[in-house]
């Protein structure tokens, strides 16, 4: 059975996220900054499918839009699509072991970056392509972390209630 997650826990956690998108890194290191947002609609679509849902995923898209200065909904169109397959596969997700659901997370991203890739062809925006494809590489280094972390507060908040 699914335990309850305090909805302050899911905001605090999307603040982070939404922080650590816009927070500027060293040149060296931008590229392979993780898609934050994304790692934490996957893990709350993984693990609380019903606090967190495709809507949250598209209004936490719609921020992200706003913060980045991108065409509105190009975040929220993308982020959409990995919550659905992340929502469609959660079953099987959920029991991988941690590599191979590191490599499904990067895939995910993957995903991702391809509908940002497609929306920024057709509006003649041009990434570099590391800017685009690395950060799915920083993502799956990241995975166990976010898991492990995210897990903890988990169960931390749900002892307290």
């Amino acid at each position: 059975m699914e335990q309850r997650v305090h909805g302050l826990v899911i905001l605090a956690t999307v603040l982070v996220a939404l922080a650590l998108a816009i927070v500027p890194l060293p040149t060296v290191l931008a590229p392979l900054r993780p898609d934050w947002v994304v790692l934490v609609v996957i893990y709350w679509m993984l693990t609380n499918p019903g606090r967190f849902s495709m809507l949250s995923a598209m209004f936490l898209g719609l921020l992200l839009d706003t913060l980045s200065g991108a065409l509105l909904g190009q975040h929220a169109l993308a982020l959409l699509v990995v919550a659905y397959f992340t929502q469609s596969f959660s079953l099987r997700i959920r029991v991988f072991p941690i590599v191979q659901m590191s490599l499904t997370v990067m895939v995910l991203i993957i995903v991702y970056q391809f509908f940002l890739f497609w929306i920024d062809g057709m509006t003649g925006r041009q990434v570099p392509l590391i800017d685009r494809w690395a950060p799915a590489i920083g993502a799956a280094l990241v995975w166990p972390l976010i898991l492990a972390s995210f897990d903890g507060l988990r169960r931390e908040t749900q002892t307290r209630m």
